[in-house]
């Protein structure tokens, strides 16, 4: 008797367990449910086919635009428009509507649409000089003329000078140095004299005899003193009066010897420019330490005196009288 009363209580508890069954199936998440799910029906499954997704309340919602997304959007908004154009208004004329105000963007020209340099008054060179200062320039003035730079001994300019022999021109260097020593860069190389200045080549000459010999500040303070004394006399550029005293003083013909049979015969030939140059020099330079020799005068004061004479072709310059010596000894062995 006893077990058919246990039969029929779990009969009667059978239905309320199966009710409690449903409901939690019902309220469990889908995962759960797919692991208490058999076997045979994942195999059942395609692994191609994918079963949809439900949709949560939050994909249902429309997606909001995030931050970022809305901060680019209004920059391109803003890089697309731009600023409206000035436009000039015109007054209604009498017995016109009230509705005519302004013109139309589309009926202003480019002419009558004000510039925003117009409105402030300012060009965009003055913009770009305020807002970048500029580098200082140093700007000679045109009266004060050239640069000391650029200057014999930063006095004398020698691009003024004007070479009338044209045979020499090509031989005398007068480019502008304010100091003229060029360190022997031009030594020992053949056809370089023409290189050097003319006023170096004259400071090398001066070095001769025991005093003068290879003593080349000494020849240089003595020509730079004969510069300043011919420019008070003269009142002339120096660097001129010696370009003129060279070519005085430079020979034309000069004497070779031939032999003939055992016999010596003079013969006249044409000097070359770059030695008429070089014995023009010489002459010079010997001349001035000649006349200094047991002389109250300073060798300064003898170069220059020199360099005077020979310039108008006086007699008296011993590099004139040598020029005449040896061009009348060409003549007669012509």
């Amino acid at each position: 008797m006893p077990s058919k009363k246990k039969e029929e209580v779990v009969e009667e508890e059978k239905p309320v367990v199966e009710e409690m069954k449903q409901k939690v199936e019902e309220e469990a998440p889908v995962e759960e449910r797919a692991k208490e799910a058999p076997v045979e029906d994942e195999v059942k499954k395609s692994p191609k086919k994918r079963a949809p997704k439900k949709t949560s309340k939050k994909e249902d919602a429309p997606e909001k635009p995030s931050k970022k997304r809305a901060s680019r959007k209004a920059k391109k908004e803003e890089a697309v428009e731009e600023p409206p154009a000035k436009v000039k208004t015109e007054k209604v004329p009498d017995g016109a509507s009230e509705e005519v105000g302004e013109i139309p963007l589309t009926t202003a020209t480019e002419e009558e649409i004000e510039s925003p340099e117009e409105v402030s008054g300012e060009t965009s060179e003055e913009k770009v000089s305020k807002e970048t200062p500029r580098k200082r320039s140093v700007k000679k003035p045109k009266d004060e003329g050239p640069f000391p730079e650029d200057l014999v001994f930063g006095r004398y300019n020698s691009k003024e000078v004007v070479v009338e022999d044209s045979s020499l021109k090509a031989f005398i260097n007068l480019d502008p140095s304010y100091v003229p020593h060029s360190s022997a860069r031009h030594a020992n190389k053949p056809f370089h004299k023409h290189k050097i200045s003319i006023v170096e080549r004259l400071i090398n000459n001066m070095m001769r005899t025991e005093k003068y010999t290879g003593k080349k500040t000494k020849s240089y303070m003595v020509v730079l003193d004969a510069f300043q004394l011919i420019e008070k006399r003269m009142k002339d550029n120096p660097v001129q009066v010696l370009v003129r005293a060279i070519e005085n003083s430079a020979p034309r013909e000069e004497v070779t010897r031939l032999k003939f049979g055992g016999i010596s015969v003079p013969k006249s030939v044409d000097t070359a420019p770059a030695r008429r140059l070089d014995i023009a020099l010489r002459n010079i330079s010997i001349g001035t330490i000649k006349a200094s020799h047991k002389s109250k005068r300073s060798i300064s004061e003898c170069l220059a005196a020199e360099l005077i004479a020979a310039s108008k072709g006086d007699i008296q310059s011993f590099a004139v009288s040598k020029r005449d010596e040896v061009e009348r000894v060409a003549k007669s062995a012509h």
